[in-house]
């Protein structure tokens, strides 16, 4: 039977419940593959905010725990979820990209000019053909595929590729503590076994709900960059529970997830930037005070952020010798105990051995 119960969840009951599926309230005992799983991924566009992500998160987190699953490719990175770089577990990796390919479709629209006369489907063979020859960057590519549409625009005819062609980074892109620029081959390559089929939304629903919930249809469209994933809901009904929030809208949640009480302590965290908590829900107020929407972006440029009492209050950066934490708030003399002492935590954690200064003061934009 279908669940009927409307209670009203207010902003903290939802910023509680959120911060507990996503290991924010008390330090996970999990590996480091387990929560990549748990969490359906970790926004990843640059190299550092997977680990930094889990070490929020994880207790006992060592950035090797996920580098060497890394290595082995038991993780890979590849662009999904909004049409952004995620690392992913190789399972995830062969399923999810089949599931957002229409997001992928749709951006491909966006260069229809430059690729006037081009044959996608050839295209797409010709590019499965060069990167699994041999990794690729972006750069080969696209002069690989001029020879072939020398009127096309370069841009356009990588960008084709990325959309059509499930491609991942290779190491040692991505690996802590080593360099490499990005250079690209097929999922099916680099993991030797073929993608999966699309799977239902259905079950990625659960698992949405179950790293992000309770959220709306919206919010989980917003998290994966699709759209039409109401019918999933609406199968999806009976064997869930629903609430609204303070403005009426309806959300949906699995029966035994967590809903800690809204008085739950949450300690600080430092969050890096792209961190997919403050990315995930169309209606962001459960984690970003409406008075600080915006201010951990500046035009394309995200900043890594402190959570204080579960919600955004501020920016941190490590500059030289320093790690520099900038409250958007005055804190009280116990929160700056609190804060300082879980940014020793995270130095202690990522940079062993090194020896920073902890000031508070402004983030170099």
């Amino acid at each position: 039977m279908a669940n009927t119960q409307r209670s009203v969840l207010g902003t903290r009951a939802l910023n509680r419940a959120t911060l507990d599926r996503q290991l924010l309230l008390r330090p996970a005992r999990m590996s480091a593959l387990a929560a990549v799983e748990h969490l359906v991924g970790l926004q990843a566009q640059n190299v550092k905010p997977p680990y930094y992500a889990l070490a929020a998160r994880l207790d006992g987190f060592d950035p090797e725990a996920l580098s060497a699953p890394m290595a082995g490719r038991e993780v890979v990175r590849i662009v999904t979820m909004r049409s952004t770089i995620h690392t992913h577990t190789a399972a995830d990796c062969l399923t999810l990209r089949p599931l957002v390919q229409p997001a992928r479709d749709r951006e491909l629209v966006q260069f229809r000019k430059g690729l006037a006369g081009v044959d996608l489907d050839r295209l797409a063979a010709l590019a499965r053909d060069l990167v699994e020859a041999e990794p690729r960057t972006m750069k080969q590519l696209r002069e690989a595929l001029l020879q072939e549409w020398p009127d096309a625009d370069p841009q356009a005819l990588a960008v084709a590729a990325r959309c059509r062609l499930p491609l991942v980074q290779v190491t040692p892109r991505g690996l802590w503590g080593r360099s490499g620029q990005v250079s690209l081959t097929t999922a099916e390559h680099w993991l030797g076994r073929p993608s999966e089929p699309a799977p239902a939304p259905d079950a990625v629903v659960l698992r949405y709900l179950a790293a992000f919930g309770p959220a709306s249809v919206k919010d989980m469209q917003t998290w994966a960059g699709l759209t039409r994933l109401r019918d999933a809901f609406e199968r999806l009904r009976p064997r869930l529970v629903t609430f609204q929030d303070e403005g009426g809208v309806e959300l949906f949640d699995l029966p035994d997830a967590p809903r800690p009480d809204p008085d739950t302590p949450a300690p600080p965290r430092f969050l890096p930037e792209f961190d997919n908590l403050l990315l995930s829900h169309a209606d962001r107020t459960r984690v970003v005070p409406p008075e600080h929407r915006g201010r951990s972006w500046q035009g394309n440029i995200a900043y890594s952020t402190l959570l204080v009492d579960g919600f955004l209050a501020g920016l941190w950066r490590l500059e030289d010798d320093a790690l520099v934490i900038e409250p958007f708030d005055r804190l009280t003399s116990t929160r700056r105990e609190e804060v300082t002492a879980e940014g020793e935590r995270m130095l202690r954690v990522m940079h062993p051995g090194t020896s920073y200064d902890i000031c508070f003061g402004t983030v170099r934009k």
